[in-house]
């Protein structure tokens, strides 16, 4: 409940509301400032001296309180100078899969005569370490900020907050900014996945004695009538069968070549949704590591044998995306 009324005032006091698309400007409304630790103790410290010399008439103390109070007015102008009327520009998330860190990235523009140093960008409830930068004048430059990722699909970027502490550290400048973009987060691949399910076409003759039979190109999935000699005894130690797998047999090169097509409905029924999505994940990251000619086919969605990294891509989004509506 603290937390729910806490993100409330939030809301009503800085300003926190929806995301926002393209460019941002911080204005004057958009940044907050507040004395910092360091400027409470120099607050306190100002009203001692100045007690000190009324009680005692001196004038040396009136004249350094006020010093002193005039450094501490110019810190406040330098240091709310330093973050406004920033533009903040969003940028392009890098797709992952899931229990990875994705990067975001996010652009600072100045288009003001005056640089801007010290400037801290972070995400603002993840904790994740703030990154500094300093901007030139009329310049912008791109700062990459990382937080994990969890589950797949489409993953809200958090909101990211900038401030600064310039130049003498005893004010606290800042603002947030809560872009609207997401990144794309792909299914964890399974760890130890069966072998890719080839249709057998066009493999090669497999009596004994045949050229090609020392030739091993991979497995494919067991077929009735293949020699007991060419099953693949390791892979086959490796499959679970409870989990679905079944027998793999040897495949040898010198023919047309297989055809593989990764179906999202011929895999057991009784694997749990999530586990075929990783299994066919890791199933596209070996085929397109192997340059194997795929097919896929999941539920409406339905890619022709092909290869190459934008097919990998796009089977990889389809994934991704399964029933998660769209928003």
């Amino acid at each position: 409940m603290f937390t729910s009324l806490k993100k409330r005032l939030r809301k009503i006091v800085f300003l926190e509301h929806k995301p926002e698309s393209g460019e941002v400007f911080l204005n004057q409304r958009r940044v907050f400032t507040l004395p910092s630790k360091p400027g409470l103790v120099y607050v306190v410290l100002l009203l001692l001296m100045f007690l000190a010399a009324t009680n005692y008439s001196l004038n040396l103390g009136f004249g350094l309180t006020y010093v002193l109070g005039g450094v501490a007015l110019v810190n406040v102008f330098y240091g709310f100078r330093n973050l406004a009327y920033l533009h903040l520009l969003p940028g392009s998330a890098r797709a992952v899969f899931a229990g990875e860190e994705t990067e975001y990235t996010v652009y600072l523009i100045n288009r003001r005569t005056h640089p801007r140093y010290a400037i801290s960008v972070g995400f603002a409830e993840i904790g994740h370490p703030e990154k500094f930068v300093d901007i030139a004048a009329d310049s912008r430059i791109a700062v990459q900020l990382s937080y994990p990722t969890t589950n797949r699909g489409l993953q809200a970027i958090p909101r990211i907050r900038l401030q600064t502490s310039y130049p003498l550290g005893l004010l606290r400048a800042w603002s947030t900014w809560l872009p609207d973009a997401n990144a794309l987060v792909y299914p964890q691949p399974e760890a130890n996945p069966p072998p890719l399910p080839m249709s057998g076409a066009g493999q090669k003759t497999e009596a004994p004695g045949h050229a090609g039979d020392e030739d091993f190109a991979g497995v494919r999935a067991y077929q009735p009538g293949d020699p007991m000699k060419h099953l693949a005894w390791k892979q086959i130690a490796k499959v679970d069968t409870a989990l679905g797998g079944s027998l793999v047999t040897k495949q040898f090169a010198g023919g047309s070549g297989s055809d593989v097509m990764l179906d999202f409905a011929a895999l057991p029924r009784n694997l749990d949704t999530e586990l075929k999505l990783s299994r066919l994940t890791s199933w596209v990251l070996e085929a397109d590591q192997r340059g194997l000619t795929y097919g896929f086919r999941l539920a409406q969605t339905h890619y022709p044998p092909t290869t190459g990294p934008e097919h990998c891509e796009a089977c990889l989004r389809a994934l991704a995306l399964y029933e998660i509506p769209a928003s």
